[in-house]
């Protein structure tokens, strides 16, 4: 499948930004189930000063701010060819070591709902009790906005039991993690967001002896396919954060962010 992405975020202030240095990650890069065949990054307001590819293997870009802007426009976009693969990522790569994504994280720590979530699924080997699980987590967790934020936990959007597509990822990656797999959130975009109804959209993967990386989207109980494209992937939202950073001066007074996600006949 060709699809077509464009994705544009606005910050507009009040009064001129006196100082701001951001990552952006929002390049996809060719890897097992999509080819990256176009892709571009313009900043308007801000000035690039630097690209390279973190620890996780995710392709970041580094902007400043610092000539008193009171618009910034961040604007991606390209073309990328997916393939059908069951969900199934495969082997490990990169440099960060498979142990690490045993660690739990701020947003990921399990407390008293996630350890009962783990224990509560059953299944014939580690596989198929994911599946329960991602099916038990989207009956758990109603697929609504503006309940939950960035900085929301798992445990916590699991006690209110609503939440976004971040929400289901963390509280699977924190459940699969107490089940004893390695477990890591993957930020990226899907074609038609089926009950969760976005373009921009986060699954969480679980390393399954014998497969390999397995993604799990609980916020649409499937296992992502040919729909869906990577940008980047980390231990939570934290790592994999479309944009993140520092700024010294005032606050935006608006934020606007416009995704499309299309699919090239």
């Amino acid at each position: 499948m060709r699809l077509k992405i464009s994705h544009m975020t606005e910050y507009s202030y009040d009064e001129p930004v006196e100082f701001a240095l951001q990552r952006l990650r929002l390049t996809p890069k060719d890897c097992p189930g999509q080819k990256v065949l176009h892709w571009q990054s313009l900043v308007s307001g801000a000035g690039h000063e630097a690209a390279y590819d973190d620890h996780f293997g995710n392709r970041v870009e580094l902007v400043s701010v610092s000539g008193g802007e009171k618009t910034i426009r961040i604007m991606a976009s390209g073309e990328v060819e997916t393939e059908e693969r069951n969900g199934v990522f495969g082997p490990h790569l990169g440099y960060v070591p498979l142990w690490l994504f045993h660690r739990e994280t701020a947003l990921t720590k399990p407390g008293k709902l996630i350890k009962e979530l783990a224990r509560s699924v059953s299944g014939d080997g580690e596989l198929a009790r994911l599946h329960a699980m991602m099916g038990a987590l989207h009956e758990a967790v109603e697929y609504r906005k503006d309940v939950t934020g960035t900085g929301t936990t798992a445990e916590q959007a699991l006690e209110l039991k609503a939440g976004v597509c971040q929400d289901h990822a963390h509280i699977f990656i924190a459940a699969a993690r107490v089940m004893g797999m390695p477990a890591r959130y993957i930020s990226g975009y899907m074609l038609d967001g089926g009950d969760a109804g976005a373009a921009s959209h986060a699954w969480a993967e679980a390393h399954v002896p014998g497969l390999g990386w397995v993604g799990f989207d609980a916020a649409n109980d499937v296992c992502p396919d040919e729909r869906y494209v990577r940008v980047a992937s980390g231990l939570d939202y934290a790592d994999t954060a479309p944009v993140s950073g520092m700024r010294i001066g005032t606050a935006p007074e608006m934020i606007i962010v416009t995704v499309s996600v299309e699919q090239e006949q």
